[in-house]
């Protein structure tokens, strides 16, 4: 493993509520949580993407990140994750370029494939097809991003005459990264040369592994293995563990059932679907999540106890060779104090014990191997 560099934390910003409430309700509180999040000082925030559910609805990251950028100027921006098949990716690479010439503080995008049947299903994309074009859209993003004219003959997708991107690139940087489900997603970031975005639902072994991996493949391809590698985790910080634990049992069942509910769990919708069959795998225990007696090795694989805990853990993660958390406090069934509080509890208590200039600094954080051009 390289040598640590400095770690640094986002959060996610994410429509979500213990309420009925119209989703106008839920963006306003975004907002609210986005500029709390700056004041505490997290370099960036972080969007999802979903559709036609409960779960997360923000069916547009970009359009919204727009909105926090005119609403929070300099506040860093990220998704994870902006899932590719379901665009036109020169419109998508156009509005990248619009967004990040509108936005001034850093810019992180997780790009990936998606895993909801239910989306593919209602925008008539076929999932066999979601990692080709999951790549064909990356090539094209990319070269669009480089500033330069570019063609395109591809599976999918003809760019026949030659075009430019406008608004030009800023040449301002987007750290890319590519997220990660299993060992083989690992090896196919590597080859197109994405860093990778991981999830603290694995077990360490398994991050190990998947970091490992790409940095062997980066390496036997000539790639750049120095770069940084983001995690999107949950947080929950109380006095003791055991009270941490006790709002862990209190807060994440629901969250494992709409989430459950949005990826169609059991109905098992992966089992006979080409390149997604390591989803039924790792799906297969979410049901099982409901209950708040099974949550235990879950809530130690993140971020859940005392400020001491969360700091081990986090340091524990940091060994494995993460150096940037995308914290989460935005759960199905909470509402917006409790997640405020368990952001401004990891900001004060936790984040300055990693490193003492938390919040203290303006400058652009680290990322992965950032496009740039201009």
């Amino acid at each position: 493993m390289t040598a640590q560099r400095r770690v640094t934390f986002g959060f996610q910003a994410a429509p979500t509520s213990d309420r009925d409430d119209p989703d106008r309700v839920l963006y306003e509180e975004v907002l609210e949580d986005c500029a709390l999040g700056q004041k505490l000082g997290y370099d960036s925030a972080w969007m999802l993407e979903h559709h036609f559910s409960d779960y997360y609805p923000t069916p547009s990251p970009l359009l919204f990140m727009s909105h926090v950028a005119a609403a929070c100027p300099g506040l860093g921006l990220g998704t994870c994750v902006l899932v590719l098949p379901w665009y036109h990716p020169l419109r998508l690479a156009e509005e990248i370029a619009m967004l990040r010439t509108l936005a001034k503080g850093p810019m992180h995008l997780a790009i990936g494939r998606g895993t909801a049947k239910s989306e593919y299903d209602a925008y008539g994309v076929a999932m066999p097809e979601a990692r080709s074009r999951f790549a064909e859209s990356w090539e094209i993003i990319r070269k669009g991003l480089s500033g330069e004219e570019f063609t395109h003959s591809g599976r999918f997708w003809q760019i026949e005459r030659p075009i430019r991107l406008r608004p030009e690139p800023c040449g301002r940087p987007i750290h890319f990264y590519g997220a990660i489900g299993s060992i083989g997603s690992a090896e196919i970031m590597a080859d197109l040369g994405l860093p990778p975005m991981c999830l603290a639902q694995f077990p360490d072994h398994l991050l190990m592994r998947i970091l490992k991996t790409w940095r062997e493949r980066t390496a036997a391809r000539g790639g750049n293995t120095d770069v940084h590698f983001p995690l999107s985790i949950k947080v929950l910080v109380a006095d003791t563990d055991e009270e941490a634990y006790a709002l862990g049992r209190k807060y994440y069942p629901r969250n494992f059932e709409i989430q459950a509910r949005h990826y169609e769990v059991d109905a098992n919708p992966w089992e006979n679907i080409p390149e997604y069959e390591q989803f039924s795998r790792m799906f297969s225990n979410m049901r099982a999540m409901t209950d708040p007696d099974k949550l235990g090795p879950f809530m130690q694989m993140n971020l859940v106890g005392s400020p001491e805990t969360v700091e081990r853990r986090v340091r524990e993660l940091m060994q494995i060779g993460f150096d940037y958390f995308a914290v989460s406090s935005a759960t199905p069934g909470s509402d917006a104090p409790f997640r405020r509080e368990m952001l401004t509890r990891f900001a004060r208590e936790v984040a300055p014990r990693i490193d003492s200039r938390f919040g203290k600094s303006d400058a652009d954080a680290p990322g992965a191997p950032a496009v740039r051009a201009g």
